[in-house]
């Protein structure tokens, strides 16, 4: 893995685990549940890969640890540690979630962004989907004149596999359109799942 890959999948898990510790503490063993729930279950994060993010989330004073009981009194350091948002943490949460730059667009990126929505502002939102979609577009372009080029000397499996990239990435232009009209409506998106399987 690159240098540059390393640094943006670091980034995006420091952003995940900083928008989970939004809504309340969290246990190490939960935070990594919920992220395979985020990050689907291809992407599953190690505590190898947990543990080093959350040091370094709290030596920048974003997050902070403890190992107490309900009364707030320390208990023995085999008890599960409890990991929260600092106010400045949560002021790094929001700087984030408003970055709607190319960086916000790409895959793995995107999906991350996209799962926080709910916290961020609805132009952010629309810039990201609208960004997103004029990724995949160019994408498009290029696969299928790269398509056009190869189909000659193709095999009907390799041809196959073309079909389905294309196929997936139009698919997911149209879901993106249709979000996109959403966010203009002003309707959130679970509205519009609601409306259309009536």
């Amino acid at each position: 893995m690159s240098p540059t890959r390393a640094n943006r999948r670091g980034a995006m898990l420091e952003l995940a685990v900083l928008g989970l510790l939004h809504d309340s503490p969290l246990h190490g063993y939960e935070i990594r549940k919920r992220l395979s729930g985020i990050l689907g279950a291809f992407h599953m994060v190690s505590f190898g890969s947990l543990y080093p993010c959350l040091k370094t989330l709290q030596q920048r004073g974003w997050v902070t640890a403890s190992a107490a009981d309900e009364a707030g009194h320390a208990i023995n350091s085999r008890s599960r540690i409890t990991y929260a948002l600092t106010p400045e943490g949560k002021e790094q949460l929001e700087a984030m979630l408003s970055d709607a730059g190319p960086g916000s667009w790409e895959d793995g990126s995107f999906d991350v962004h996209f799962a926080f929505f709910g916290q961020t502002g609805q132009d952010v939102r629309l810039r990201i989907l609208e960004g997103r979609r004029s990724r995949l577009e160019e994408r498009l372009d290029t696969a299928r004149e790269a398509s056009r080029q190869r189909r000659e000397r193709a095999d009907a499996y390799t041809t196959e596999l073309h079909r389905h990239g294309l196929e997936s990435t139009e698919r997911e232009v149209r879901w993106l359109s249709e979000l996109i009209e959403t966010e203009r409506a002003g309707r959130p998106a679970t509205q519009q799942s609601t409306t259309e399987t009536k």
